[in-house]
């Protein structure tokens, strides 16, 4: 009796694995599915990939050549970036001249047209504190904290020049002379155009006013 029903359990599996063997397979819809994504959407995703980077998108844009600030560019001679073109007169700037054009009597003889006031001496001290106090020290000696021998100690820069004090090189030289000393620099002293011509003069009131020589030449 049990090996009838083995051999009968048997047959039926036999049937079984006939049935599906001749019985048409269906057709799978993710197969197709997988057969687009392989040939439409993973191309296109490469060309994406550099989209995204770090969860920003488009990040390209940023690295495409161009000239950064500071950055030297030699296009067309130019070695400085950024410079406007030749004959370029910043607004308010028509009536200013042109230092750097100048023969040194030129320069010396340039003459003060701020008045040595309250408010410009103010200016000035704030000016010289931001700007020159550094290398020139807080009451112009030439010992600032980058100022070194002979008047300053520690600082990378030796043979900073006292613009007050007994010492004060300022003493010896034009309003003129100083202002365009500010304006393009002289020896290892860099230019501070930055700073508006009119402030640049209330320096020069200031320096005056530091020596005890007054605000104007």
């Amino acid at each position: 009796m049990f090996l009838e029903q083995q051999r009968l359990f048997l047959e039926q599996q036999r049937l079984s694995l006939e049935q599906q063997r001749l019985s048409p397979k269906p057709k799978r819809a993710g197969h197709w599915a997988r057969l687009a994504f392989i040939f439409f959407v993973l191309p296109l995703s490469f060309g994406c990939w550099e989209q995204v980077d770090g969860g920003e998108w488009f990040p390209q844009m940023k690295r495409q050549i161009t000239v950064q600030a500071f950055e030297e560019n030699t296009y067309v001679g130019q070695a400085q970036g950024f410079s406007p073109p030749e004959g370029t007169v910043p607004v308010g700037w028509g009536a200013v001249p042109d230092v750097a054009s100048l023969t040194i009597p030129e320069q010396d003889a340039l003459v003060n047209p701020v008045s040595s006031s309250l408010q410009s001496l103010k200016r000035g001290e704030v000016l010289f504190h931001r700007y020159c106090a550094t290398c020139h020290g807080p009451e112009g000696l030439g010992n600032g904290p980058l100022a070194g021998p002979p008047f300053g100690t520690d600082g990378p820069f030796g043979m900073v020049l006292p613009v007050g004090g007994p010492s004060s090189m300022a003493k010896l030289f034009s309003d003129g002379h100083i202002y365009t000393t500010i304006s393009i620099g002289r020896g290892r002293m860099p230019n501070y155009k930055r700073i508006p011509p009119s402030e640049r003069w209330d320096l020069v009131n200031f320096l005056r006013d530091l020596n005890g020589q007054g605000g104007r030449s």
